[in-house]
């Protein structure tokens, strides 16, 4: 474990999806590398790994919103994800979808999935006093119910976002520590089009 004067010369690279889930932030901090990524999957890799090849950060913490899954949250707390996996690469058939680690076409325990799940370890993880959730990673955020309930049968999550298993994929492949934190916005299935997602 690193000593307080260690982690207070650690290279932070703090990174959200839009520059408004983190804005309180950014204009009072202003000694720590931010990183907008942009909405999805797609963009975060890119951007995240871009960023990881030319700051070489010790950290990453990814800030953002979330929709619930559980009426254990309340709309505004923060959690910590310990697991995130992406919740619609697979199969959807006759209005059934198979996930990807479900079907023969992927094996869920190869790197850096575990039981095709991707999940935070690190010491950094162990020592946050938040709630410790289970996520998914979607592309596409809906009202739908049919989707909601596919979600909670495959996987059981307590929260969705559109980019956390994007971070988690690419610091477990690269070895860096990371945080995934999340204010819940909304519960699935209920849109707040103020945030736009």
């Amino acid at each position: 474990m690193k000593t307080i004067a260690e982690i207070c010369t650690m290279r932070i690279l703090l990174t959200a999806a839009t520059q408004q889930e983190i804005e309180p932030y950014i204009s009072s901090n202003k000694n720590i590398d931010v990183l907008i990524t942009g909405v999805g999957v797609p963009s975060t890799l890119f951007q995240v790994q871009k960023a990881i090849l030319s700051l070489q950060p010790d950290i990453i913490i990814q800030a953002g919103i979330a929709g619930s899954f559980s009426n254990t949250l309340s709309l505004g707390e923060v959690v910590i994800v310990k697991q995130d996996t992406f919740g619609d690469i697979g199969m959807e058939e006759k209005n059934e979808f198979t996930p990807i680690f479900k079907s023969n076409f992927a094996n869920g325990n190869e790197f850096p999935f575990t039981d095709g799940w991707l999940i935070n370890s690190s010491k950094l993880f162990s020592i946050s006093k938040l709630k410790a959730v289970k996520a998914i990673t979607v592309n596409k955020v809906s009202d739908s119910e049919v989707q909601k309930n596919q979600s909670i049968i495959h996987f059981s999550p307590e929260i969705e976002s559109m980019e956390g298993a994007a971070l988690h994929f690419i610091a477990l492949h690269q070895k860096i520590p990371f945080i995934q934190l999340r204010s819940i916005s909304n519960n699935v299935g209920e849109r707040d089009k103020l945030n736009g997602k």
